[in-house]
């Protein structure tokens, strides 16, 4: 991380919501960062200007927030050192409804909303603090004082409004809800409910809701002998009834059934009381959503005591992955979620295993490589894995590499019973190469980065995209270390590895027609993962390694990391970037589609819109080539 982006995340942890989130999750954010200086009187956005990309914190200086009525700017709040504030971008589709204007010379960091969304997601409290603050219907400064902190809301109008939470999981509901006028006998409603089977009906006049009864009304004044039975409805209803776009989140429902004390909320056509009815939404709704959420998925593979019970969650993962890329929730965030999922399940198998086995005889680290050690395994596809033990007395050592072996075969046939097939190149820790002591790992390291050689060219480079999955630490910082200390001045390593990475099969021919294959059983079909992604996976590991960057491993993340290490090539790195998200939903498509790993796609299958997508996402790889045969000075190996 570099020196301005430290001074930035040391600046956002004393603020909320960013105290909510670990050291590590801040430097990711403030890699991302974009520092704004504005003049006094200068406007950042104004009343019904197109929403920005990012949100704002002031970093020094006094922003002011204003609207205009009654032909008069009226002042709504001032924003001092630490305050957030434009947060409109991440649950409102139209456009600015205030006006942000510097009352003095400030600086102002401009976080993107695609950086933050995964960790607001991921976050109960941060969350809850952007949809309380979001939530807050007044123009009234007072009112927000009940705030917890000090973010600004610059929302005006909250109930008219079109929910874009797109990263929050949507709900589920009951669409032919139990409607009856104000005018209905009690009897007859308490009937109707029973033949229904339903719990709860709506109160309504011309399909437009007045208030709902359910079975508590009915117990606790009916029963009760506080009404009679034979009295109308409306004299028993809870009114008004809390409505909802029908595009409500699963977190905005929470929060507004907690708000409200209430347990329904009833759907409309735009969201307020005076639109036709579109369902209703009970907590039994929340509950059955929770059963795929990602953080309910987590605490149940804790739970779990079999790789039976480890599919099962596996599978609802990739229910929740397909939903989520149809509801085109970003790529980016879908690779977050599915990255922690595995991780856990990993995990856990490691955790059965040792339970099986007994206490492991030392220290140890499992570190995933491939796909999951780049956080981007979507699909069910192979499980590529490492074992590195701590160092061991010399007459121990066989009998602590048994254990390992054991323990790593016991888990990788977990790992296989739960979906993820066995790597056919054998790169897992069940390999006796592939299990060993952190000594002979570094050795092994050391090996590859010093003298490259054409029979550990597949070896070498997957080996270099790593993330610990259990175990310590500190085994994974030392090959960390060995890998960083080995790339300086290393022209040797980076020859082979970018040579390497440029071997693969051009994408397009000379005419920007697709290479697909000639023969086999994919005959015609077209390979993206080999001629489509790898070289992007390739290119962004060589270049990650030459610019010295640890921590971040996913290809996205690092070809944006590479924006701001090297601004001269920015536009060329951004456009990888969105090519390999966009790569990455066509390949997940096709995989979920036909339950493989996604690798060939049928063009004949795609419409000429979706061809089209595909074939500009291409061609930033030649830039990325030229970049990268110029940077490196390449010499191809014989």
């Amino acid at each position: 991380m570099n020196t301005i982006a430290e001074h930035i995340a040391d600046f956002l942890k004393e603020y909320a919501p960013f105290n909510h989130l670990t050291f590590e999750e801040l430097s990711i954010i403030a890699t991302s960062i974009r520092v704004v200086n504005l003049e006094k009187n200068k406007v950042l956005f104004q009343v019904n200007d197109l929403l920005h990309d990012s949100f704002y914190v002031v970093a020094s200086g006094v922003v002011t927030l204003s609207v205009i009525a009654d032909a008069e700017e009226t002042l709504l709040n001032k924003c001092i050192e630490g305050d957030i504030f434009g947060i409109r971008p991440f649950f409102a589709k139209n456009n600015y409804m205030m006006t942000a204007k510097a009352r003095e010379e400030s600086l102002v960091y401009a976080i993107p909303i695609s950086t933050f969304r995964p960790f607001v997601a991921n976050n109960a409290e941060v969350l809850n603090y952007l949809l309380e603050s979001f939530a807050v219907n007044t123009r009234n400064y007072k009112d927000k004082e009940n705030l917890i902190g000090k973010l600004i809301s610059d929302n005006v109008f909250y109930s008219g409004e079109k929910s874009e939470m797109q990263y929050f999981q949507s709900l589920s509901y009951n669409t032919s809800p139990i409607k009856v006028n104000p005018n209905a006998i009690v009897q007859d409603v308490a009937q109707l409910m029973n033949e229904s089977l339903k719990n709860n009906a709506l109160v309504c006049n011309n399909n437009m809701p007045l208030g709902i009864v359910t079975d508590t009304d009915m117990r606790s004044k009916i029963a009760t002998g506080r009404f009679p039975i034979t009295i109308a409805v409306e004299r028993i209803m809870s009114s008004p009834v809390i409505t909802v776009m029908e595009n409500v989140s699963l977190a905005e429902a929470q929060l507004l059934m907690l708000k409200y004390n209430v347990t329904h909320l009833c759907v409309t056509q735009d969201g307020t009381d005076k639109s036709t009815i579109k369902g209703i939404i009970s907590e039994n709704d929340l509950i059955i959503a929770q059963a795929s959420n990602p953080g309910v998925l987590i605490k149940e593979i804790k739970r779990s005591q079999s790789a039976k019970e480890l599919k099962q969650i596996r599978d609802r993962l990739s229910d929740l992955i397909q939903t989520s890329i149809t509801k085109n929730i970003p790529v980016s965030h879908i690779f977050n979620i599915a990255s922690e999922i595995n991780l856990a399940i990993i995990k856990r198998s490691v955790e059965l295993s040792i339970l099986d086995l007994g206490s492991p005889p030392a220290r140890f680290a499992w570190l995933s490589i491939g796909s999951q050690g780049r956080k981007e395994q979507l699909l069910l596809t192979d499980q590529d894995s490492i074992l590195i033990f701590e160092d061991v007395a010399p007459d121990k050592y066989r009998d602590v590499k048994d254990y390992f072996l054991k323990l790593a075969k016991r888990t990788t046939g977990t790992l296989e019973k739960i979906g993820y097939e066995l790597c056919p190149n054998g790169h897992m820790a069940s390999n006796m190469l592939w299990c060993k002591s952190l000594t002979d790992w570094i050795k092994q390291y050391d090996n590859w980065m010093k003298d490259p050689g054409e029979n550990s060219a597949n070896i070498s480079s997957i080996f270099f995209d790593y993330e610990i999955a259990f175990g310590e630490q500190k085994i994974e910082d030392a090959i960390s270390d060995v890998v960083f200390k080995n790339v300086k001045n290393n022209s040797l390593f980076f020859d082979f590895l970018g040579n390497d990475a440029l071997r693969k099969n051009s994408p397009l021919s000379f005419f920007k027609n697709f290479n697909v294959e000639d023969e086999g059983p994919n005959k015609n079909k077209f390979d993206i993962k080999t001629r489509a992604l790898m070289p992007l996976i390739d290119g962004a590991r060589l270049l990650a390694l030459n610019f010295e960057i640890r921590g971040i491993n996913n290809t996205h993340q690092r070809f944006k990391q590479f924006a701001i290490t090297d601004p001269k090539h920015a536009e060329i790195y951004l456009n990888c970037a969105e090519a390999f998200l966009t790569l990455s939903k066509f390949r997940t498509l096709e995989g979920l589609k036909n339950d493989n790993s996604g690798e060939f796609i049928n063009l004949d299958e795609l419409t000429k819109i979706d061809r089209d997508k595909l074939k500009n996402a291409l061609l930033p790889m030649r830039e990325l080539e030229e970049l990268i045969k110029s940077k490196f000075q390449l010499t191809q190996f014989s």
